[in-house]
Parts: C-alpha cells; sequence; structure tokens
C-alpha cells in the first residue's frame, strides 16, 4: 500500500525527516518496505533557467537550423543552435543548460552537452513543453511571459510538487490503516510515546447541506444482511473534465491514474478516508429508484472493463428501478451506469457491505479493486455518512454541482462498538513487563479505545468500529505493546532455557530418514493440496461421502471437501506430469486424510508411495527397465526396514483401489497396502499406463515402532524351505484365492504364502496374467525329507489346476 507523506501532513502538521517518519510507522507495526521521492516533474527542472533570445539568424550550413545567442542573467551570452521554427530574438525561453538532465516520456533521462552542430557551437538548448514534461506540445519551444527576468529558474515559474511515498506491507488484518486518515491516527499514537503531541486534523463537513431538491432518488435494500448500511445522495449541474492539478498529483504519487474529476474525487475520498464510494450517472437510474438487491443466477452483466459476466445468486447488485443492474457492489462498476463527459447529475452512493459477501463476489470474478480489497478486509461502518458529505463537497467545489437532494442513510441495525475486559495482570505475563496504569491508559486513549470503568485488576473497555481485528483481551495487549515499543521492553540479562522434550519414536526424524532413502533412490517428495473434489466418490466404493469433512465456504466446487486417501491427488500429480512427456515417475508424500465418523472429525496421518514407467533412464551400460509389481514390492519392504519393521505378514488385499496387491499386517493392523491401482481409476485421470501405489499407514507405523520389544526365542532345529511357482492364470482369479487355496491344502507345514511379481503382458495368451508365487515349508520337529516337499507341491499343483484352472510356467 502507497502512502503519500505529504498527503499524511494535511492531517498531521508534522516536520520529521522522512526516514524516521517510516521508523515510527515500521514500530507500530505498519511496516515501511521502502520510500519513494516523487516528483510531479521528473527532475524537478533542475538545471533549466530563463533566457533571452538576444539574436536569431538562419544556420549557414542548414536550412531549418538557427543560430542565436542567449542571455542568461550572468552577462555571459551563450549561442545555442536551436530547430524550433518559432524561435525568435526578443523572447524569453526556457534555456536546459549544460549538464541539465532531461527525461522521455518513458522517464528515461539523457544529459545535455556541448555540441557542435553543422559546423556552429552550441552550448545548450530550448525546450519544448513536452521536453520539460509541462505538458504534450511539441510545435515548437515553450515561449514565456516577456516580464520573466532573465536567469530565473524555471522550477520557480511552475507549480512543481515533490513527495515522498511510503511502500507499506500492511497485514490483512489491519483494515484501519488502509487510508491516509488510518495511518495518520496510528502515527498520532505513535509520536505520543515520543512527546510529540500533535492535533489530528479532519477534514470538515460542517457545510454540507442541500442546495436544491430537484433530484430524488429513491433506495430500496432487500437484503440488509449483506447491506448493513446504504447512503447516498443526488448532485446536479455537474460539469466532466479534468480534476485540479493537485489532486492529480497526489493519486499519480500514490499509482492511481486521474480518469475525470468526478472518478478522481471518489478514488481521492478512498485513499483519504479508506471510504469507497461510487458514482451513477442519473440518468442511466431508470424510474429513479436504487435497488440493492440479488439478482438470479447466470444473469448476465457488462462490467465496466468490457466484459459480460455471470452473476451468481449471492452476489450484491445495485439495480435501477427496473432491476437491470447497474453495478456489482463493492467490486465492479457497469460499463453503461459510470459517469461520462456527458454526464451532468449523479446519484453518489457510500455503503457498508458484509466482508464475506464482497470476497466470495470478488474470488468469483478474479477481481481485485480498491474498493473489494477494503470491504472484503472490513471498513468502518460508522463513516459511511461523513465520507459521502465529504465527497459531495469536493464535488461542488471542483465539478461546480449542486446538491439536491436530502441524504439518504438506511441504516436499520446499528452496528455496535465491541466491549473487552483488560487485565493488568494478563498484560504483564504477555508483555513480559508491567506498565504503569497511566501509561497503558494513555496508549489506549491514543487508539481511541474508550474505558468504560477501571478497577485494580484491570478495565472494562469499548472498542471503536474501524478496529476489526481487535476482539479479544489478547488483542488489546497487542495494540498497546506496539504503540509502547516492542524495543522498549526490558530484557533480563539472565537467560534461561529448558530441555525440549523429543518423543519416542521422532516422527521427524523418521519422516527425514525414509525421504533421504526414497531420495537416493530417485524419488521425487510431492506436497498436495488436502482439499479435493467430491466427485472422487463415485471412483471407488471405498470412499464414502457420508465420512467427507466438508467445507462451509469452498473456494470452488471442485475444492469442497477433505480428501480421505492421498491416491486421488497422486494420480492427479502423475496425470500432470504424463501430460508434459515426464511419464517415468516415482513421488511419495506425506499427509493427512480425514474423516467424519457418527459426526465425530477424525485426522490420519499416511504416507504414499506413485511409482509408472520406467524405474531408470536408458544408457550405454544399462538397459530401461519397467517399473513393476517386484520392484515396487521392494521399494516398499525397504522402507519398513529402514524403520525397523520388520516382523509382518503379507496377506491378500481387500481393498477396490487395486486390481492386485497384498497387505503387510502386523496382528490385526495394516502397516500398508501396496498393488496395482486399477486400470478404472487411472483412466478417470487420463493416465493409460500402470500405476503401482502404497498406502503406509504412519499413524499404525509409529506405534509399532514405540511398543516395538525384543522377544527371545530359541532357535529352530530344522531349517525352512523355499518353493516357487510361476502361475498362469486367468485375469479374475485374484491373489486372495490363491492364498486361500494354498491353506486348505496344507496347514501342517506350509508356514508362509506371497505374491512376488504380477505381469500381464502381450506375451501371454488373451485373458491370462502371471503370479509368481512363493511358499514357506518347515517343521517345528523334524528336518523334511524330499519327498514331503514334493508332495505338498504336487498337491498345490493340482489344487490350483484343478479349482482355478492354473497352468505352471516354465
Amino acid at each position: 500500500m502507497k502512502i503519500s507523506y505529504n498527503w499524511l501532513q494535511q492531517f498531521l502538521k508534522i516536520d520529521l525527516e522522512v526516514e524516521k517518519v517510516g521508523e515510527i510507522l515500521t514500530d507500530l507495526g505498519l511496516e515501511v518496505e521502502g520510500i519513494e521521492k516523487v516528483e510531479s516533474i521528473k527532475g524537478s527542472l533542475e538545471g533549466i533557467v530563463v533566457g533571452e533570445v538576444l539574436t536569431c539568424e538562419k544556420h549557414p550550413n542548414a536550412d531549418r537550423l538557427k543560430v542565436t545567442t542567449v542571455d542568461l542573467g550572468n552577462g555571459e551570452p551563450l549561442q545555442i543552435v536551436c530547430g524550433a521554427p518559432n524561435v525568435d530574438a526578443g523572447q524569453k525561453v526556457p534555456v536546459a543548460t549544460v549538464g541539465t538532465t532531461l527525461y522521455d516520456n518513458e522517464g528515461n533521462g539523457f544529459k545535455i552537452k556541448k555540441g557542435n552542430i553543422r559546423g556552429e557551437a552550441s552550448h545548450g538548448m530550448i525546450c519544448a513543453e513536452d521536453e520539460l514534461g509541462l505538458g504534450e506540445g511539441h510545435d515548437g519551444i515553450l515561449v514565456l511571459d516577456k516580464k520573466v527576468k532573465a536567469g530565473t529558474p524555471a522550477a520557480e515559474l511552475f507549480e512543481i510538487s515533490t513527495d515522498y511515498v511510503f511502500e507499506i506491507g500492511l497485514t490483512p488484518n489491519r483494515s484501519d490503516a488502509m487510508s491516509h486518515f488510518g495511518v495518520a491516527r496510528d502515527l498520532k499514537a505513535g509520536l505520543l510515546q515520543l512527546n510529540i503531541d500533535e492535533e489530528l486534523i479532519t477534514p470538515s463537513v460542517s457545510n454540507f447541506d442541500v442546495d436544491i431538491r430537484s433530484l430524488k432518488i429513491q433506495v430500496d435494500v432487500a437484503n440488509k444482511k449483506q447491506v448493513p448500511r446504504y447512503a447516498g445522495v443526488t448532485i446536479t449541474g455537474i460539469k466532466v473534465e479534468d480534476s485540479p492539478k493537485w489532486m492529480q498529483d497526489k493519486l499519480k504519487a500514490i499509482g492511481v491514474n486521474p480518469i475525470n474529476n468526478i472518478v478522481d474525487i471518489t478514488n481521492y475520498v478512498l485513499h483519504e478516508l479508506g471510504q469507497p464510494l461510487h458514482a451513477f450517472d442519473a440518468s442511466k437510474i431508470n424510474g429513479n429508484k436504487i435497488i440493492v438487491k440479488n439478482l438470479p443466477k447466470d444473469t448476465e452483466f457488462v462490467t465496466l472493463d468490457g466484459e459480460t459476466r455471470k452473476l451468481h445468486k449471492d452476489d450484491i447488485m445495485i439495480c435501477d428501478g427496473d432491476s437491470n443492474p447497474l453495478c456489482i457492489a463493492g467490486v465492479y462498476g457497469g460499463l453503461d451506469s459510470g459517469v461520462s463527459k456527458n454526464t451532468t447529475a449523479i446519484f453518489l452512493e457510500s455503503a457498508y457491505f458484509d466482508a464475506v459477501s464482497i470476497r466470495k463476489t470478488a474470488k468469483r470474478f478474479g477481481l481485485n479493486t480498491d474498493a473489494s480489497f477494503r470491504f472484503e478486509r472490513g471498513i468502518d461502518p460508522n463513516i459511511t455518512d461523513y465520507a459521502l458529505k465529504r465527497a459531495a463537497l469536493l464535488i461542488e467545489e471542483i465539478a461546480g454541482g449542486e446538491i439536491s437532494s436530502d441524504l439518504i442513510d438506511i441504516y436499520p441495525d446499528k452496528i455496535e462498538d465491541h466491549q473487552v475486559r483488560f487485565s493488568f495482570d494478563n498484560a504483564e505475563k504477555l508483555i513480559g513487563e508491567r506498565l504503569k496504569p497511566d501509561t497503558i491508559k494513555n496508549i489506549l486513549a491514543s487508539l481511541d479505545i474508550k474505558i468504560n470503568n477501571q478497577t485494580d485488576s484491570g478495565l472494562g473497555l469499548t472498542i471503536p468500529s474501524y478496529r476489526v481485528d481487535v476482539t479479544r483481551e489478547a488483542d488489546i495487549i497487542e495494540e498497546i505493546l506496539r504503540v509502547y515499543g516492542y524495543n522498549n521492553v526490558k530484557t533480563s540479562p539472565k537467560l534461561n532455557t529448558s530441555i525440549s522434550y523429543v518423543p519416542n519414536p521422532d516422527a521427524n526424524k523418521l519422516q527425514n530418514l525414509i525421504s533421504n532413502q526414497l531420495a537416493s533412490q530417485g524419488f521425487y517428495e510431492m506436497m498436495a493440496n488436502s482439499l479435493t473434489s467430491p466427485d472422487y466418490v463415485e471412483f471407488s466404493e471405498q470412499i464414502d461421502s457420508k465420512h467427507n469433512v466438508t467445507m462451509l465456504n469452498p473456494l470452488s466446487a471442485d475444492l469442497s471437501v477433505l480428501r480421505q486417501t492421498l491416491l486421488f491427488s497422486g494420480l492427479e500429480a502423475v496425470a500432470y506430469n504424463i501430460n508434459r512427456k515426464s511419464s517415468d515417475i516415482k513421488l511419495f508424500e506425506f499427509g493427512n486424510t480425514y474423516h467424519k465418523f457418527d459426526g465425530k472429525y477424525e485426522e490420519q496421518k499416511h504416507f504414499s508411495l506413485l511409482i509408472s514407467g520406467n524405474r531408470n533412464d536408458n544408457n550405454w551400460l544399462l538397459k530401461t527397465k519397467k517399473s513393476d509389481f517386484f520392484y515396487g514390492k521392494g521399494i516398499v519392504q525397504n522402507v519398513l526396514e529402514r524403520v525397523g519393521l520388520s516382523s509382518y505378514k503379507s496377506l491378500p488385499l481387500e481393498n477396490d483401489f487395486f486390481s492386485e496387491g497384498i497387505s503387510l499386517q502386523v496382528g490385526k493392523e495394516t502397516l500398508v497396502d501396496f498393488g496395482v491401482v486399477k486400470s478404472t481409476i487411472t483412466k478417470q485421470f487420463g493416465i493409460k499406463q500402470e500405476v503401482l501405489y502404497a498406502d503406509f499407514n504412519w499413524d499404525a507405523m509409529l506405534q509399532f515402532i514405540k511398543n516395538k520389544t525384543l522377544k527371545v526365542s530359541g532357535l529352530t532345529k530344522f531349517p525352512s524351505v523355499k518353493r516357487d511357482f510361476s502361475l498362469l492364470l486367468d485375469k479374475k482369479v485374484t491373489f486372495n484365492e490363491v492364498y486361500q487355496l494354498a491353506f486348505q491344502t496344507d496347514r501342517k507345514i506350509l508356514k508362509s504364502v506371497d505374491l512376488f511379481d504380477v505381469y500381464e503382458g502381450d506375451k501371454l495368451p488373451e485373458g491370462k496374467k502371471s503370479y509368481a508365487v512363493s511358499f514357506i515349508l518347515q517343521d517345528d520337529k523334524q528336518t523334511l525329507t524330499d519327498n514331503q516337499i514334493d508332495g505338498v507341491m504336487n498337491k498345490l499343483q493340482q489344487t490350483f489346476e484343478t479349482k482355478l484352472k492354473a497352468e505352471l510356467r516354465a
């Protein structure tokens, strides 16, 4: 936000160095990020003096040039070659002396040097109007009044203003400081701490009076919740033209382009007092009536920028008597209702709109105007009529209008000032120092915070309406501290510290451990938005809409619920990369999922892996290999082993996210679900290649690591035996069926069944897939013989061939 120092001095008659003012504002919490010198004319005409043309003769070597001698008032005439057709002897002209810097329209400077033009010396430059930045004329040199004395600095002849502009990094909560008056009000409080007591001068509106009741416009506010206060007045007999130079200079200094006197006045009052205003051409208001209402959804409205926008049913609209929309309230005006050069009468609006409504409307349309910036953060509801009167008087003064109606002010339910109880003890706890009650009261008084009552323990306070950010005792203490000065709080020479508690296990340390391991294996960490689309519940029965945590004020329909799984946001990232020709993907994410169970909200921490495409780049030493089930399972197992979880069971997966998969469990608790994401789901994201996904239950992992105990048991005397089958199966067969049939065949010496690879490709018959399944056999009482092992494996083979129509692959 830009604040003009000259403008501030209209409210506070201070004469401090601009850097000192910047320091005070920064100490008050209005951080000054930069100070810029602004001149109404670039360079302030420095080096430009008035000269008298003594002689003017044709250049001997050029038809369009003239050789002049010019007296600059120092008794030593200079020879200057000039190409202007209107230069003549006896004229008083502005002369840029050697060493002077002139600026073009883009602010680029060039220095005047001694020159030789077609054989004639030239020691300066006689300037045109545009070359000095005084206008746009370039037909010839600027001829001055003959009464002006030669040698007079040109800066003394023209109104040149120099200003300093503070660039303030305003925090969103400080809506009270979104104007010059608001900053001056804060600055006064800061100056009091330096024993500088300056009166805060406010523009007077005592002269506001109705000149003639010739144009009455009725106002009807349909939605008083969205529009708590609405005021307006008509002004007739105005003449729309350029605003005066002093107003243009002030607006230009803060980066606002002047348009015309009426619009400039509304902008001036906005930046002066913080109250947005809007002027309507009265001739465009049908029925001489203003209706503030909501229009049906998708109603088309052409805004000031010429774009046709479709309205939302909650947008506040300013309409005429025929319900034609004139303006999006508090955000943007209409193309056909604004002030033009032909406007002679206006309806001037000043209102207080609901901040939430304005913010939603501005975001829907992607508009961020000076008005919406203030309305959506909360303005002062008690200056609505004051700002209206201020603007009306300026229009009378500058545009020659007459106030032609009574001031309309619809304010049915007054917004009451907030009451807060303040404790001296609590202030000491937060500040770290006990301030004197008189010091506290003086600071509160300087901030317009009214003291209603006082006891030994604290104060009863009333907060002014413009301080929308001060609602709690802690806010009051913060206000006192920032005005008192953080640098003034005494610090103890003694440094106290305490040993920080580190939980076991340290979740952050484990997370970094896993992240480093995966990064070394070519994975990239991603962070997805926790907000997602409610439509994703249709992709899987695993997600139930009744467990959704729904946002009350969503930014859009696509971001209206909190995610129940990391999968869908991960697939969005996969699709995004594939669409940008990056199809070899290895991603991981630590994130939360959100659920509502029986009316209670639950948040769970998860960790996910997404693998797709090739596992490595092709090079001369190593051929490219596709990321398959076996590779992904190895990554998952490495992660678990890295954090000390090596004892778990591999069980069939019952999760409809996956077409093939396993669940690694300890007891009945799942550590990780891993497998191939169903093609019906990946197709919803436009993904045509296979995607492997692992969902780690981070909370369960931490719990098992925390409760992990060493159990000592005797080593078995008899070795285990591992055998593998490569089974050719129908695609409809699941690992769960293989798992259950294996244990139905033998429960005596068969200890575990594990799926370690899945293959589907064009080398297999249509409708078939290949499972690589491992079997662990062991007898606790004796060493297994070849006959026993072969017997069990033969039974397994026969069972799979009979019941699953399986074939053994070589």
